[in-house]
């Protein structure tokens, strides 16, 4: 969060605790039920180390779903495992990232996926 409003990152941002919450709040479940599943966010920045459910099976029920599918999906984890790189990629996500462990070169990387993101990049238009 710190390093997003360094950045000047005026989206609002929800911040998930685990992969529990992620999914909740992404199908309107639980804490999150009476949320407008019509608004999805613009990006989602997942990290495959999360508790009760990890990332890598947070994408693959984000792309099992038509309402998520198109959801534009950024895996920034510091994993540097080959198998965590192949398997985002073949379960569809739009970009891996290896977070830098170095405080001032993440503040980059987050400034740079920010403007890409959230300003550059064109997202799919919301699931009927």
């Amino acid at each position: 969060m710190r390093a997003l409003k360094r950045s000047n990152i005026a989206n609002n941002v929800v911040v998930a605790h685990d992969g529990r919450e992620a999914l909740d709040y992404l199908f309107c479940q639980g804490a999150y039920e009476s949320r407008d599943g019509c608004d999805q966010p613009t990006v989602v920045f997942l990290d495959l180390k999360l508790p009760k459910i990890n990332g890598v099976d947070v994408l693959r029920r984000i792309r099992e779903h038509e309402a998520t599918r198109l959801l534009p999906v950024v895996v920034l984890t510091s994993s540097l495992e080959e198998s965590d790189l192949v398997s985002s990629y073949g379960l569809g996500a739009n970009s891996y990232i290896r977070k830098p462990v170095d405080f001032d070169q993440f503040l980059e990387a987050v400034h740079q996926l920010g403007l890409y993101w959230l300003l550059l990049n064109e997202a799919p238009p919301p699931a009927k």
